[in-house]
């Protein structure tokens, strides 16, 4: 019996580590749709502004765009962009990687978060979006 609750123990220690990566996953893109409205002041899928272009996004290394002028401190992060490191990194930029260029405060709420990651994931796959 004690080996069963320290399994369930363990087992529910797992899930609650992996919460962010399930909610990002249980997002909804097109609510997603909407936060990103707050991004495009700085973003685009396709082009880069003050902001980079998330075109192919997802398994790119930060900083990796040849075309974009990055700060040292997102060159040296080490990120590959992946649903992790995309939560973690918009809760809070400036102190996920501290010197980025990125004086944006985050998006505190973890649902909307993970709504802009699936709108994210899906845009960004998008052929007539990204060519």
């Amino acid at each position: 019996m004690k080996h069963l609750a320290a399994l369930v123990a363990a087992v529910a220690a797992t899930f609650t580590a992996g919460a962010g990566i399930c909610r990002a996953a249980d997002g909804d893109p097109v609510h997603g749709a909407q936060i990103y409205q707050r991004c495009l002041a700085c973003h685009s899928l396709e082009h880069n502004r003050s902001g980079p272009r998330h075109c192919g996004l997802f398994g790119r290394s930060a900083a990796s765009l040849p075309d974009f002028d990055y700060s040292r401190a997102m060159k040296a992060s080490g990120f590959t962009w992946d649903e992790a490191t995309l939560d973690r990194f918009l809760e809070n930029p400036l102190k996920t990687v501290p010197g980025t260029k990125m004086a944006y405060a985050g998006v505190k709420k973890p649902q909307e978060r993970a709504d802009l990651i699936a709108y994210l994931k899906k845009a960004t796959l998008d052929p007539e979006v990204c060519k």
